[in-house]
């Protein structure tokens, strides 16, 4: 039986919610006492507000339907879980923030076993063991990548898994691929994730100096995209560089529509958490702008969200949604998309239910695996937290 957070009376699955709190960071920003959340525009110089639904052209498509349900919960008791990567069987590795570890779970029993502990990890505030990927050609190469914080700053390694050693050897050294990304107590990103492209994805937070957001030369505050090996990648905007898009606070949701369209989930501070279609070379705004602005030089968010109501960490596609895990909103919520714009009011699901949602990964088809994050200094853990739960989407 799936154990709920608190029984809830109204069904939440169906309604689009229109909330009057602010919106804040995962790192506890203060209050803001606008309105609710609106879809936003993010094409290059579109800097207007979204219409009011009696303002919108006559032939748009009608808001789109959808819903989601919990089917089973597939492990419990899991210490500061972030990053989740699916293996090709079907079963699980999910890493440990706090302890550094990575552990498979076995999709259909739930069992758990550890792989090994990431040597050089050094958990504090937000840093530690955080997002992991699988390489490209891991059915043959057997590689696990790893974004994570040392003492001295964020880096990306890769990992030979073998897991015909025992349990808690089966990770080999790590090969570190590149390092030098500003780490920080707060804002570290951490999100990574391979492309359609076969390149690799970073999210790196600004570690709190806003500045370096709006720095091209800085990593901080940046989708990052590489090769595999940590180069630069073919076709980067920037010469010689691995910075993809800039003017982002702290990114930690990187995921691919069915067109290959690359969209962002970022934490905002006080005002408003955003949903972005990113764009290469483009420049989302922080710290001069938080959400929408009408500065034709950055690039406005598809939606915007008030304080209490996302702090996004991980976003998954599935058909025809961005569905987007929030921590401090403590639910999830489905974008519908038309093309590279929302065309529909978001609607949010499981508000309440299992606390804090940190990753959310698709499983393809309608099947997504969402996981929780209680246990990572800022929820109220209850027996069984954290979990990895199985979703239907419809």
């Amino acid at each position: 039986m799936i154990v709920q957070r608190r029984v809830v009376t109204a069904v939440l699955a169906a309604a689009a919610l229109l909330v009057t709190a602010g919106c804040s960071s995962d790192d506890g920003g203060t209050a803001d006492s606008g309105g609710g959340l609106t879809p936003g525009n993010s094409s290059a110089g579109g800097t207007e507000s979204a219409a009011s639904p009696s303002e919108q052209a006559a032939d748009e498509p009608p808001p789109a339907k959808g819903s989601v349900k919990v089917v089973r919960t597939v492990t419990q008791d899991l210490d500061s879980p972030w990053g989740l990567a699916p293996l090709p069987e079907g079963d699980l590795l999910v890493s440990s923030r706090d302890e550094g570890t990575i552990t498979r779970v076995d999709e259909e029993s739930g069992k758990k076993t550890e792989l090994g502990e990431v040597s050089g990890v050094a958990p504090e505030g937000e840093g530690g063991l955080l997002g992991i990927a699988l390489s490209p050609d891991f059915a043959s190469d057997h590689l696990v990548y790893a974004y994570f914080t040392t003492v001295s700053d964020n880096r990306i390694v890769r990992m030979l898994y073998d897991e015909n050693k025992p349990s808690g050897e089966q990770l080999g050294s790590p090969d570190t691929i590149f390092k030098g990304i500003p780490k920080g107590y707060i804002h570290n990103g951490g999100r990574i994730a391979f492309g359609p492209d076969r390149m690799l994805y970073a999210g790196a937070g600004e570690t709190g100096q806003t500045g370096l957001a709006q720095d091209t030369k800085s990593l901080g505050g940046k989708i990052l995209r590489m090769t595999p090996e940590g180069e630069p990648a073919p076709g980067n905007p920037f010469d010689d560089s691995v910075v993809y898009s800039y003017g982002h606070r702290n990114v930690q949701g990187l995921a691919w529509d069915d067109k290959q369209r690359l969209w962002a989930a970022e934490f905002g501070q006080d005002t408003w958490d955003e949903l972005n279609q990113i764009k290469p070379g483009g420049n989302y705004g922080w710290p001069v702008v938080e959400g929408e602005s009408d500065n034709s030089k950055y690039l406005n968010p598809i939606a915007q969200w008030h304080t209490d109501d996302a702090s996004p960490s991980g976003i998954a596609y599935a058909k025809g949604s961005i569905w987007m895990a929030g921590l401090k909103g403590e639910r999830l919520w489905r974008i519908p998309l038309d093309g590279t714009k929302a065309s529909a009011d978001p609607q949010a699901f499981l508000e309440g239910d299992y606390g804090r949602l940190r990753t959310v990964v698709s499983a393809g088809g309608d099947k997504l695996w969402l996981v929780t994050s209680e246990t990572d200094g800022r929820g109220s853990p209850e027996a069984g937290d954290d979990r990895i739960l199985e979703l239907e989407v419809t």
